[in-house]
C-alpha cells in the first residue's frame, strides 16, 4: 500500500518543475482555484475551499476523480472563452477536448474517461459561440 502512494507522490513531484515552467494553471485532483484571465492565461490564482464563489471578472475551477477525471469551471466574465486543457497522468500529459467556457456565471462540465493527477488549463481566447464544443 505504501509503495503505490509513494510512487504517486513521486510522480506529482517529478512533474512539478516542468509544470512550473509551463503556462497556465495546474489544478490537482481535489483542488479548487479562483483566477482572473490576463493576456490569455490564468492570473492572480489562489487555491480556495470547494464552496467558494468567484467574484466579478473571475473564474473558478474544480477537478475531481469522478468517472475518470471531471472538471467544473464557471466564469463571471461577460465574454465566453475557448481554452486548452491538458491531462497530467502518471504516464505523461495528453491534450484533451474542452468545450467553450460560457459567459455570465454559467458552468461548463468536462469529463474525460482517463484518470489524471491534475489538469492544466491555459491559452484562453474569446469564443465566437457561447457554450459550444468542437
Amino acid at each position: 500500500m505504501i509503495r503505490p502512494v509513494l510512487a504517486l507522490l513521486l510522480a506529482i513531484g517529478a512533474a512539478a518543475p516542468a509544470a512550473a515552467a509551463s503556462p497556465g494553471l495546474l489544478v490537482k485532483v481535489g483542488e479548487s482555484w479562483i483566477f482572473a484571465i490576463k493576456r490569455g492565461q490564468p492570473a492572480n490564482a489562489r487555491k480556495v475551499a470547494p464552496a467558494a464563489k468567484a467574484g466579478k471578472g473571475e473564474v473558478i475551477v474544480r477537478v475531481s476523480a469522478m468517472m475518470g477525471t471531471t472538471m467544473t469551471i464557471r466564469s463571471n466574465n461577460p465574454v465566453a472563452y475557448r481554452f486548452k486543457a491538458l491531462l497530467m497522468a502518471k504516464d505523461g500529459a495528453s491534450a484533451v477536448r474542452a468545450c467553450t467556457l460560457p459567459a455570465n456565471g454559467r458552468m461548463a462540465l468536462e469529463n474525460w474517461p482517463k484518470s489524471a493527477l491534475a489538469v492544466r488549463i491555459s491559452d484562453f481566447k474569446p469564443a465566437t459561440a457561447d457554450g459550444s464544443c468542437p
